[in-house]
């Protein structure tokens, strides 16, 4: 059974934390919900903006990140059908509720000034396309019913990755994991990953920590206190 049941929150760097939240409250509506300080990063503030009480867009600024170079096509990929370097968002796609909605939006965005591509019929879904701050590809999008893999699983592209029979249904139903309720144990530094880019002595101490000691090692409780 998958028990990843959607988008807890995507974060994106930024040099411009103000820009974002304005861009992202006033073009999209959207709300925020934390400004803080972010827990266990020197020098580095964590926002983030509500897509709906379980789920958000977060964004992570501190002064060195103005000092990377955006290069389009390695760091960027300015627009949905451009490149970017591997593991890195090449669009941002956002859900909206129906054609309506996303007429809406348009409208929105349009109406401050920002030029939006669409509605595209996908088929699977309809979206329109526009830029954000800092050469954010971004999408909003709406599919009129569940995506089917028997629709939409072409076999040509799937001879393309070189997917067997066996891989394929592999994907379609991945294979039931019985938990241990939190109990296997942590794999090694030279396990097979992949692994995580910290420096290697610190990467090393972080995973003989015991969880116990990892769950409550940063800061966690709010900024402001409620209530009090």
């Amino acid at each position: 059974m998958n028990k990843v049941e959607g988008l807890h929150h995507l974060a994106i760097t930024t040099a411009d934390l103000k820009g974002q939240l304005q861009f992202f409250a006033e073009k999209l509506g959207m709300e925020l919900q934390a400004l803080y300080w972010m827990h266990g990063v020197e020098n580095t503030v964590h926002a983030f903006m509500r897509l709906n009480d379980e789920s958000s867009i977060a964004f992570v600024s501190n002064p060195q990140i103005g000092e990377i170079e955006t290069v389009m096509g390695q760091t960027h990929a300015g627009t949905a059908a451009n490149n970017s370097a591997p593991g890195t968002m090449q669009h941002l796609a956002l859900k909206v509720k129906d054609e309506a909605e996303l007429l809406a939006m348009r409208d929105r965005l349009r109406s401050h000034g920002v030029p939006v591509i669409g509605p595209i019929e996908h088929g699977m879904c309809q979206s329109i396309y526009f830029a954000g701050l800092e050469s954010l590809t971004l999408e909003l999008s709406f599919s009129p019913e569940p995506i089917s893999a028997e629709a939409w699983v072409d076999p040509e592209v799937v001879a393309l990755v070189g997917l067997t029979a066996d891989e394929l249904a592999a994907l379609k139903a991945p294979e039931a994991f019985i938990d241990s309720q939190g109990g296997v144990a942590q794999p090694g530094i030279d396990a097979k990953g992949p692994h995580l880019a910290y420096p290697e002595a610190i990467y090393e101490r972080l995973l003989q920590t015991p969880d116990e000691l990892v769950k409550y090692s940063v800061e966690n409780e709010p900024p402001v206190k409620v209530g009090v």
